[in-house]
């Protein structure tokens, strides 16, 4: 449905990206002490895995997620999306062995597989079309505010009181996030019953042709955020920072502030050249961090990055949508949330890889990972790419 309203900043719309923020803070506030955790487990060789395993299931669950919010409806998908996180961080305490560690990720991947895609459909139908960039900017704001916000509180009520208080936390979050999404009101407008039926996907379910472009971009691009998910935490204790979510902090802030912005530059200057000059700032960036042997180095090149993939974000979903039929939304959103999860997931285990435990090995991971931003600039640049 193309919205004929002229307003962005909806009741519908803060509440959306409220919600959005405790779901973000949900699963991001426990990432920072997940690679002591498995350590402590016995499972530091596994450290790879603990997002590479998350975009896994995120990533097999979207096609799945996109047909349910094409008919079951927005709303509904977001809920359960939430509802996984709430169960998951409650078992994080009584799986306290490797293998239950790793499986209980492999699960609690299903909530970025679902919540994110109905929300970004959720915010197509609703926003005006002349500010989808905006728009768009601004959901990632939300999910950005959630990273910054609570990765340090997490470290703090692991270090202050114990994992646990911070993994109930981590749910009450999640919970808060649903209370806010019974509020909003449905936007699908023929909606059908949910049956099994309604979790048969077809070939053609699983992708939409129109999405395939910018997905590759995405792809790339997302290939450094897997990285900083897996090894900065160990970089930054080898320099020194005590509070690891610092370094998330800083990294957000400075993507929170692009995105404020980079919205709606695209949505005047077009999405493809917007995306070129931020892959180009995305490869320096991660080059910098490669060589950062300072925390106040690493904090730096941290919010560098930031600044870049946060105009990256905005502009390549927003084409994801331009480019899709209405009737094939959250299908095309599902396609861009795929390409996502395949890009953080290679990133998660390519730097492992790379690092493999030895701080000198940080340099050659972040050089890989610039490696793929270039690939993404040249495929825009090579392919003739209009948007």
């Amino acid at each position: 449905m193309e919205t004929t309203q002229a307003r962005l900043y909806t009741p519908q719309f803060l509440l959306l990206c409220l919600s959005h923020v405790l779901f973000a803070g949900s699963f991001n506030m426990i990432i920072p002490e997940l690679p002591a955790y498995l350590t402590s487990l016995g499972g530091g060789g596994y450290k790879g895995l603990i997002i590479a395993l998350f975009t896994l299931t995120a990533g097999l669950s979207r096609p799945f997620s996109g047909k349910l919010t094409d008919t079951v409806g927005r709303v509904p998908v977001m809920i359960f999306g939430a509802l996984v996180c709430v169960c998951c961080s409650l078992l994080y305490p009584l799986l306290t062995s490797v293998a239950g560690f790793l499986l209980l990720r492999l699960f609690h991947g299903f909530s970025t597989g679902f919540k994110p895609t109905a929300s970004s459909a959720y915010v197509a139908d609703i926003a005006p079309v002349y500010r989808r960039g905006e728009a768009m900017g601004i959901l990632g704001v939300s999910m950005n505010m959630g990273a910054s916000i609570f990765p340090p509180v997490g470290s703090w009520l692991a270090g202050a009181f114990s994992l646990n208080v911070m993994f109930f936390a981590s749910s009450g979050l999640a919970l808060l996030s649903i209370v806010i999404l019974l509020g909003l009101k449905e936007t699908l407008e023929s909606r059908q019953k949910f049956g099994i039926h309604a979790l048969k996907v077809a070939r053609n379910d699983i992708i939409e042709p129109t999405a395939l472009a910018p997905a590759a971009v995405i792809a790339l691009s997302y290939v450094s955020f897997g990285a900083l998910l897996t090894i900065v935490p160990d970089q930054s204790a080898h320099l020194g920072m005590a509070n690891k979510g610092l370094f998330f902090t800083s990294f957000t802030a400075l993507s929170v502030l692009s995105r404020l912005v980079a919205g709606r530059v695209s949505d005047r200057f077009g999405r493809v050249p917007v995306l070129k000059v931020a892959l180009l700032l995305s490869a320096v960036s991660l080059a910098l961090m490669g060589q950062a042997n300072t925390p106040a180095m690493l904090l730096a090149t941290a919010g560098f990055l930031g600044f870049s993939t946060g105009i990256v974000g905005p502009a390549a979903f927003a084409w994801v949508i331009d480019r899709s039929p209405d009737e094939h939304r959250g299908r095309a959103m599902a396609t861009a949330y795929i390409a996502l999860e395949i890009g953080i997931g290679f990133g998660a285990l390519a730097s492992a890889w790379a690092y493999d435990n030895d701080a000198a090995n940080f340099p050659f991971a972040f050089y890989l990972m610039a490696a793929a931003a270039v690939m993404a600039l040249v495929y825009v640049q090579v392919a003739r790419l209009k948007g």
